[in-house]
């Protein structure tokens, strides 16, 4: 096995800052990834866009199936269209990031989180949801697929894991926080607190964009668009040395290779880039058929099917939130140490201990197991 190449550099203030505010474009997709469960499952919500499903809700005998009461084609509509638009604008934000730069991309991102956010606090109407959730999927998809990659640009070799962790840090701090939100909003204004639950979503893209619009590009990117000495001087910035001949020209180089695939698709069916190929696609798909997600999503609506109150489905859903940036935390402390490989083998390991587990009468025997 090859050692790696250790290129000279310390980890710069420059560095720690861009790292962070291009990281917490996370708050985004985590805020919205918690606040639309908890939202969805205030009365007050529902009875002014949703009425059928408050309706069953209102009359459904206790003894009934209580998840079928949110057995809504337009709620599901409302829920997986951000899903829909953020998957078509991952896979056309990869033109725009190599064409304006991963900076751009992330501005582009932010503008339409705001827009999104914005329209949903002030919804009226069915379309202004839909639309508004539509821009907030636009934008998680730009910024989903820029920052992990600026980010690795930016830090060096030796810190890259910890600092790339912290996109994901910001994802769990976002959900936290979204949980947080709704369980004080329920009850305010007269009902109205979920406009408040949607809106505030635009505060943190707000100051994401502004962030953005200060950050420099990575070097890579400069290369791509063929300002060399640019791309130089920022190196040697964020590297705080001026010994970066020999990072400088692997960027060169790996610029230079890229850019001599014109097939970039056929390519990866390639024979030798088939097991990089099945790894990227087997790694995310079975981290996300585990349902893990989905509880986060829908915690408190599954809360409130096992008999919670509307109340405690939505501190329920904090609880567990509230565990998830610990645990990144740790792992951010860790991963340079021990290696992703080592993240995987105890994460995984975690997760089938604790979905391998006997089904539980108790709503609070289930609660544990869902914090674990």
């Amino acid at each position: 096995m090859e050692t790696p190449i250790k290129y000279p550099g310390n980890l710069t203030l420059r560095v720690v800052l861009t790292c962070i505010m291009a990281a917490s474009g996370g708050l985004i997709f985590g805020y919205d990834h918690g606040v639309s469960g908890g939202v969805t499952s205030m009365d007050s919500f529902l009875k002014q866009f949703f009425p059928s499903v408050y309706e069953k809700e209102s009359n459904m005998k206790p003894s009934s199936n209580k998840y079928c009461k949110f057995n809504s084609q337009i709620l599901t509509l409302f829920t997986s269209s951000l899903y829909l638009s953020a998957l078509v604008a991952g896979l056309g934000a990869s033109s725009i990031t190599r064409m304006l730069g991963r900076r751009a991309t992330m501005i582009i991102g932010g503008i339409c989180f705001v827009g999104g956010a914005l329209l949903n606090g002030f919804a009226v109407s069915i379309w202004m949801l839909i639309v508004g959730r539509l821009l907030l999927g636009f934008g998680i998809g730009c910024a989903n697929q820029s920052v992990p990659i600026y980010v690795s640009e930016m830090a060096p070799y030796k810190y890259r894991g910890a600092l790339n962790m912290c996109f994901q840090l910001s994802i769990t701090i976002g959900i936290f926080v979204a949980n947080l939100f709704n369980y004080y909003f329920s009850k305010i204004l007269n009902g109205q607190g979920w406009r408040l639950s949607l809106g505030l979503g635009a505060v943190p893209a707000f100051f994401f964009v502004i962030g953005s619009f200060c950050l420099p590009d990575s070097p890579s990117s400069l290369v791509e668009r063929g300002h060399h000495e640019e791309a130089k001087r920022e190196l040697v910035k964020i590297r705080g040395t001026t010994e970066v001949d020999a990072e400088f020209r692997d960027i060169l180089a790996a610029s230079e290779a890229s850019q001599n695939v014109k097939h970039p698709w056929r390519t990866l069916m390639d024979r030798k880039y088939r097991p990089q190929l099945v790894f990227a696609i087997c790694i995310p798909f079975f981290q996300q058929f585990t349902g893990l997600n989905v509880i986060t999503f829908y915690a408190p609506i599954l809360f409130r099917t096992i008999g919670f109150g509307s109340r405690a489905s939505l501190m329920s859903a904090v609880i567990i939130g509230s565990f998830k940036p610990v645990s990144t935390l740790v792992s951010i402390l860790v991963v340079d140490k021990f290696g992703r490989r080592t993240l995987f083998l105890e994460g995984g390991a975690q997760m089938l201990i604790c979905q391998v587990l006997p089904p539980l009468s108790s709503p609070h025997q289930v609660h544990a197991v869902w914090i674990l």
